[in-house]
């Protein structure tokens, strides 16, 4: 995918400029995303990080948001711990798990399960989206200063270091010292809707099919001590060929969780 950087404002320039040499792309100057046909996608830098796809007919652009939005209306209305992915993770009564995202992505479930009130790390290995997700970190923690309900979702929620290979990572970590792996690789999409076509398209471009997740079950089975909880299309085939201790199915998704040791009741 060709990409670059590019300031919205001359403001955030030296950020910019700053962002291009560490992730080595081209940096553009102050653009205009409409303006530019020398690549297809920029990383925007003003007062968000955005990944936008350029030209006058491009679609909206992909950021990292846990203030507004789909983010704030999941927290507010979203269902509280009745949701699946609170009891896939084990969440019940007072017992809020600590929980590793491995897989973070934009970070809307680890931000889903930090409101809910579990502590929540984010393991993220693409340069870019690191980048996108530090932003909204940062951004969530700025808005917290004058919200009492943020300030403790923002104190739950931490982005890890980026690493190479989240694999890797889990691999060198003590067996059964993290007390839930989450996981959710990313998977072609069959879904042909519009809205995923133009909103979602420049993320997979950008991120592809995770071709090595069926490496995370082992080490992820091996350090998490209560459970790994792996997140998959309804129809799609279990991680590993490794057949889950129970699933969570929903109209278009499941959970398979795999157990070490029983969350308190």
């Amino acid at each position: 995918m060709q990409l670059a950087v590019t300031a919205t404002e001359t403001a955030a320039a030296p950020y910019a400029q700053a962002l291009a040499e560490e992730l080595r792309l081209e940096y553009l100057g102050v653009a205009d995303s409409r303006n530019i046909s020398s690549v297809a996608y920029v990383l925007e830098c003003g007062g968000k990080l955005q990944l936008q796809a350029t030209g006058r007919k491009a679609p909206g652009p992909i950021l990292v948001d846990f203030v507004s939005g789909v983010a704030a209306h999941r927290r507010k209305f979203g269902g509280g711990k009745g949701q699946q992915i609170a009891k896939a993770v084990g969440m019940k009564g007072s017992f809020y798990p600590r929980v590793l995202d491995a897989t973070a992505g934009l970070g809307r479930d680890a931000f889903v399960l930090a409101s809910l009130g579990c502590e929540v790390q984010m393991l993220e290995r693409n340069p870019v989206v690191h980048a996108l997700l530090n932003d909204g970190v940062k951004r969530l923690q700025a808005a917290a200063t004058s919200d009492p309900d943020l300030a403790s979702i923002a104190a739950r929620l931490k982005l890890l270091p980026r690493v190479d290979s989240a694999a890797a990572w889990l691999s060198q970590q003590p067996g059964e010292s993290l007390p839930v792996i989450y996981l959710d690789p990313m998977f072609p999409s069959r879904e042909k809707s519009a809205k995923v076509k133009k909103e979602m398209v420049a993320f997979h471009q950008l991120v592809g099919s995770d071709e090595d997740a069926d490496q995370l079950m082992a080490p992820a089975i091996a350090a998490c001590y209560y459970r790994t909880v792996v997140k998959r299309p309804r129809l799609a085939p279990w991680l590993a060929e490794l057949k889950p201790n129970l699933a969570l199915e929903g109209k278009s998704g499941r959970f398979d969780i795999y157990t070490r040791h029983g969350v308190p009741g």
